[in-house]
């Protein structure tokens, strides 16, 4: 109990002192080194724990972005001003001096007596002689609600709120917000300097973000469940896969015993081949029950930031950092678990097979199905010329049209069309479009300095205003949701999920026609239609990979799949062909893996575009032509 009264006092005195995650006071004060908020270390280093796939942190506050080193939140600089209020807090707070200063007074009189009692009524702490008023003046006091100050300390009875008194009202409880000014004030303050701002009751407010963290919390626990049913999942599925892969062991074994003694050398190089899938099949697992893993850790330590008994009478910092905390969690919450990348890796482990070689030849054989390849599944007929594609699910596009009218449709693999007509944009040109992870749609419409968010319902939320006038704006998404915006100039701009800030505008050597961003906010960029074509890779503060680069008269088009894998799709509209090639990132180049079978196609124009949809397919698309394609690696 004292140990909350001291942060209660600290709290009242020293609203410098209180960290805005833990709503106690700081213990090794931390700052930010992008926008100077400060928050205790401990603190930062769970809400770390929520974005161990980021070089960077995003400020619970502000949303600003600090770059982080490879020891992370160890490595940023205390506040020594901060520790020192601290220290100097507690010093002046120690021993019984602290006790007795904790020991709350009456506020019914000036006597500044202890207070030996509380009036729910009246809202106020009282010494003895103002209860015995209290308790005699019937006339005035009858029916009042009074409670001893040992039963509040012991917990037996709670007080509610206290609100703080108005410094322009005096008798008048700040028990208001008003959210446009982002300051507490009482019912007069409104109806004097506050008409038509949107205030809100800071009761109601507390116990709507309390209901909220403890749905969230449930879910958490729902969630966390699931992910660790599915992590059991994943164990069954590898020992079917290590089934299969015994199975090949045995057929290779069976042939050597039939085969000579002087076959050991090729059957040590077919152990070494199985075993090469084995560990590779083991690696794909450990990634998948990795994420899951991960996504738990990251729940679980959100959850332990938001879901704090001290949620009450929050300042204007702590809100908005527990709000935008909410926020964040119920994306994560949001997320699709994967539940069927564990059974595809089995069904590839079990379609490996053993093909004996023939009596002719001294070998024992090889191992079939492992050259990558990619196929066209499917082939549709737009209703007009393509100007954007977005990925929409696992299996579905959705194309943007040049002309107006025209608008918006949603393709499916299997050839399925539909138009998208939740929002205006359903008879208007649309030049670009992409989609949020809870349904809303950013779209470019022809403008060269604006472009458009929609709600899933229709309506628009944002109109998001971009410098410079160079060509039509090209957009995109990072895995935050971050906007990211081209126009054909040397700079790719990154906007917040709202498209309210601009965030970062990244320098480019080349003019940039598309971009995509990794899970780790690398941005890897096409210039398309130049001449050369290049592709490049670039990091948030400007610094390039070296680029690929084309042959005369051949355009590049890059897409970043879940994986962090890059497509670069070759387009040679002379000689009728595409050629398709799988990059790894090394850093900030890309190291080719891949170069698959060169496909045939239809081309009628240069402007093309390659979108992944999931680890094994793409969707590329050039003027009236969609094209689905299968990758098997």
């Amino acid at each position: 109990m004292a140990e909350k009264c001291e942060s209660d006092k600290a709290s009242s005195s020293s609203p410098n002192l209180i960290c805005p995650l833990c709503l106690d006071i700081f213990v090794e004060a931390t700052i930010l080194t992008s926008c100077g908020h400060t928050f205790c270390r401990r603190c930062l280093k769970k809400y770390d724990l929520t974005h161990q796939d980021l070089d960077h942190m995003v400020c619970p506050l502000c949303r600003e972005i600090t770059k982080l080193s490879a020891n992370r939140v160890d490595d940023l600089r205390l506040s020594v001003s901060i520790n020192g209020c601290v220290d100097d807090y507690h010093a002046k707070c120690g021993g019984m001096n602290a006790v007795l200063e904790m020991c709350q007074k009456c506020t019914a009189c000036k006597s500044l007596k202890d207070a030996v009692s509380f009036c729910l009524t009246c809202n106020c702490y009282m010494c003895d002689k103002c209860l015995h008023s209290h308790q005699q003046l019937t006339m005035f006091f009858d029916g009042h609600e009074i409670v001893s100050m040992d039963d509040v300390i012991e917990g037996k009875v709670s007080i509610g709120h206290l609100f703080e008194k108005c410094s322009i009202h005096k008798q008048e409880n700040k028990d208001m917000f008003c959210e446009d000014c982002k300051v507490h004030v009482c019912h007069k303050c409104v109806l004097d300097d506050h008409q038509n701002h949107k205030i809100k009751n800071q009761v109601k407010g507390e116990q709507e973000l309390r209901r909220k963290v403890t749905g969230l919390a449930q879910r958490c626990a729902d969630k966390k469940a699931e992910l660790e049913k599915n992590i059991q999942n994943i164990e069954i599925q590898r020992h079917d896969v290590h089934t299969a892969v015994q199975t090949l062991l045995d057929d290779v074994k069976q042939a050597y015993s039939i085969k000579a003694k002087e076959l050991e050398e090729n059957l040590r190089n077919l152990t070494d081949q199985i075993n090469a899938l084995k560990h590779s099949f083991d690696d794909d697992l450990d990634v998948l029950k990795s994420k899951d893993r991960q996504r738990i850790k990251s729940i679980c330590s959100s959850i332990t930031l938001v879901d704090n008994d001290r949620l009450g009478n929050l300042e204007t910092d702590t809100l908005s950092a527990h709000i935008l905390l909410c926020e964040e969690l119920d994306t994560m919450l949001k997320e699709v678990t994967d539940h069927t990348s564990a059974e595809a890796i089995k069904k590839k482990a079990q379609e490996k097979r053993f093909k004996p070689a023939d009596d002719t030849r001294l070998d024992l054989g090889s191992i079939s199905g492992s050259d990558p390849k990619i196929e066209v599944i499917q082939c549709v007929d737009l209703r007009g010329t393509m100007l954007g594609m977005a990925r929409y699910s696992h299996s579905t596009v959705a194309i943007g049209y040049g002309d107006y009218g025209q608008g918006i449709d949603i393709i499916d693999s299997n050839g399925g069309k539909q138009r998208y007509r939740n929002t205006p944009l359903s008879d208007m040109k649309c030049c670009d479009l992409v989609f949020q992870q809870d349904g809303s749609l950013c779209v470019s419409t022809g403008s060269y300095t604006e472009a458009y968010i929609y709600s899933p319902l229709g309506t628009r939320k944002a109109t998001i205003h971009v410098r410079g006038n160079r060509n039509i704006l090209k957009v995109n998404r990072g895995p935050t949701d971050e906007i990211i915006i081209t126009n054909y100039g040397k700079q790719v701009y990154i906007y917040d999920p709202s498209g309210s800030t601009l965030k970062h505008t990244v320098q480019t050597k080349h003019d940039t026609w598309q971009a995509s961003t990794t899970r780790t906010g690398l941005i890897v960029t096409s210039s398309c239609l130049d001449d050369p074509s290049v592709v490049t890779v670039y990091d948030r503060d400007g610094n390039a990979g070296e680029s690929l680069q084309a042959p005369e008269d051949v355009h590049l088009y890059a897409a970043v799949d879940e994986q962090d894998r890059v497509y670069v799709a070759s387009v040679d509209k002379k000689n009728s062909s595409i050629v398709i090639r799988l990059y790894d990132l090394d850093g900030l180049n890309l190291r080719e893996r891949v170069e698959f079978n060169a496909l045939d196609m239809t081309l009628d124009s240069y402007w093309c575009y390659l979108v992944s949809l999931s680890p094994d397919m793409l969707a590329f698309a050039c003027d009236d032509k969609l094209y689905f394609i299968k990758v098997s690696l």
